[in-house]
């Protein structure tokens, strides 16, 4: 079965996207930012002929300071200037390196040191630690630009170069930028990824990788010049920057989140079409929306009302997003389309938004990939699955059981160039010009592609019984009162106890259960598991149950970080 849906341009670099852009989209909304001034909040268009006009000065600026072929740190969360300077670097400057802006100081410094990063473009908030870091001698720091106006002599300031390169270019026609060879497949970001499992790798990616994901994408979905697409996944992440790409190369408008508590308002707020998010946000969001039927009394007539609509959409009769109104209202009533990335959606999550009228579909890939290898769209999807490869990438299962559940291994253009500075890493992953993803996947009779969970965290027993603890976890997370939760191996003597973490909601259990006593409240979430291991073979019974209403340490994209959990656990038990 084909993947390809559209026509597209096939990108060869991240530059001729932005200049294709230029050209198709001058006049539309790129960016609509929030501007706070004498206490009172606006809202600004940024067109796209602005945005690339302020690549050119800013990497034109970038140039003049002697940073050219340099590597550049940015460091912030997802705003316009964030945008413009990784693009600014990127396209003819230099080599950028995105940073997690919720790395503690010394991981920021340790990324610093082995990026080799001359200079960082960064927000007032990081300012302060930042001139320390620099200060201490210990990485290749020299010039410190902040997006943000400050008081400090020693700090350049974003807008000063933005306006230094506009006379460069418009004045004395300087167009060292504008006119800088790209080498498509030399270096051209160096990416930190998460860490779940261990200390975090560099990645190392070309003009070429990124591109050809946007090339892929442009082929698999659509996405509308008129669409306004809401920036949830953090830039510095590879899905974050590449996904905003995407919705550029086909003239969206992007707009920025408040903060989380402000998910839904802002939503509202802008008109929201489309976004990009992880499993713990659209989980979240499907329960409250079952929490309000609920509260209203409807669940009974909201369930008969999605079958009938399920059953007529089969024959071509869409009514969903007039059955489902009130759900679209609360959402803005413009959301059509959402793209899980990151990890696995809940199937049933991914059948309540499509009963409800909400195109939704999944993406998988990793940062080593650009990110991504696979996924569905809105003619080949499955409930559960990841897709089908992209149509310029190849997937396999590797060594397959009786199952047919092996690892998924890949070969693409979008393959990283190797782990930065360790060539032995990246021997391990990539083999033959496949790169093994440690995960563990199948595919159905008709192409689709299912994970069934991370090599890593497979829970293997003494009598050779496997399990996977992302099946129980969506079981388990189901529960209208658990926030999070994580099976997991505890081990005893050379075998595993299947133990399980649960994070619960004190709100919830306050208010709709009535009860506040830990005790209480471990009986309680124990009785439950209970029920949950009558449903499970022997093998997979939960024996071991820890409960917290402090959520688990997570990666920036909401991956629990399970080793660092795990370890914890183990620690206050001895």
């Amino acid at each position: 079965m084909d993947n390809v849906l559209y026509d597209c341009k096939d990108y060869q670099d991240i530059r001729e996207i932005i200049d294709e852009i230029y050209e198709r989209f001058p006049n539309n909304i790129a960016f609509t930012v929030k501007e706070k001034k004498d206490g009172k909040t606006s809202l600004k268009d940024i067109t796209y002929k602005t945005f690339k006009n302020q690549i050119d000065y800013l990497g034109t600026a970038l140039i003049d300071m002697g940073l050219k072929d340099e590597k550049i740190a940015v460091i912030g969360k997802n705003r316009y200037e964030w945008a413009v300077s990784y693009y600014g670097v990127i396209n003819g400057a230099g080599i950028v390196v995105p940073l997690d802006k919720g790395l503690p100081e010394i991981e920021t410094e340790t990324s610093l040191i082995r990026s080799g990063a001359k200079a960082i473009i960064c927000e007032e908030t990081q300012l302060e630690y930042i001139k320390d870091i620099k200060k201490r001698g210990k990485t290749e720091l020299k010039t410190i630009i902040c997006m943000d106006k400050v008081k400090d002599k020693d700090i350049y300031y974003f807008y000063d170069l933005i306006n230094n390169g506009e006379k460069l270019v418009e004045k004395k026609k300087d167009r060292r930028f504008i006119d800088a060879k790209i080498d498509k497949d030399a270096l051209a970001t160096i990416i930190f990824t998460s860490g779940t499992t261990s200390a975090p790798k560099a990645v190392a990616l070309s003009h070429y990788n990124i591109a050809q994901v946007v090339y892929g994408l442009d082929r698999m979905e659509k996405i509308y010049d008129d669409d306004t697409n809401f920036c949830i996944l953090p830039f510095h992440h590879t899905f974050g920057s590449t996904g905003l790409l995407f919705m550029m190369s086909n003239g969206s408008r992007n707009v920025f989140c408040d903060g989380l508590r402000h998910i839904q308002s802002n939503i509202v707020e802008y008109g929201v079409s489309v976004f990009i998010a992880v499993p713990l946000l659209i989980e979240s969001m499907d329960k409250k929306i079952w929490q309000a039927i609920e509260k209203q009394g409807k669940t009974k007539l909201v369930k008969v009302a999605m079958k009938v609509s399920n059953f007529l959409m089969k024959l071509h009769i869409d009514i969903r997003k007039k059955v489902f109104k009130d759900i679209h209202e609360q959402l803005g009533g413009k959301l059509r389309f959402i793209v899980n990335g990151a990890a696995a959606l809940d199937k049933n999550v991914c059948k309540d938004f499509y009963a409800w009228g909400f195109d939704i579909v999944q993406g998988y890939g990793l940062t080593e990939t650009s990110p991504v290898l696979s996924g569905e769209n809105l003619e080949k999807f499955r409930f559960g699955s990841i897709g089908m490869a992209m149509s310029n990438v190849e997937i396999k299962i590797d060594n397959p059981d009786e199952n047919g559940i092996g690892e998924l291994i890949a070969r693409g253009p979008n393959v990283m160039l190797g782990y930065y500075d360790d060539e032995e890493a990246t021997k391990e992953i990539i083999k033959d010009g496949w790169i093994y993803t440690g995960d563990l996947a199948y595919k159905d009779k008709d192409g689709f592609i299912f994970i069934t969970g991370r090599k890593k965290n497979v829970i293997v027993l003494k009598n050779g019984k496997n399990i996977f603890p992302e099946e129980l976890e969506q079981v388990i997370n189901k529960r209208p009162y658990v926030i999070e939760s994580m099976v997991f191996g505890y081990p005893k003597g050379d075998d595993f106890v299947v133990s399980c973490k649960v994070v619960y909601d004190k709100d919830y259990m306050k208010d709709e259960l009535k009860l506040e006593d830990e005790d209480e409240i471990q009986k309680y979430i124990w009785k439950e598991i209970k029920e949950i291991n009558k449903d499970m073979p022997q093998y997979k019974h939960i024996k071991k149950l820890y409960i917290s209403d402090e959520e688990m340490v997570k990666t920036s994209t909401a991956k629990i970080k399970r080793f660092q959990e795990i370890d914890k656990i183990i620690e206050n038990d001895i």
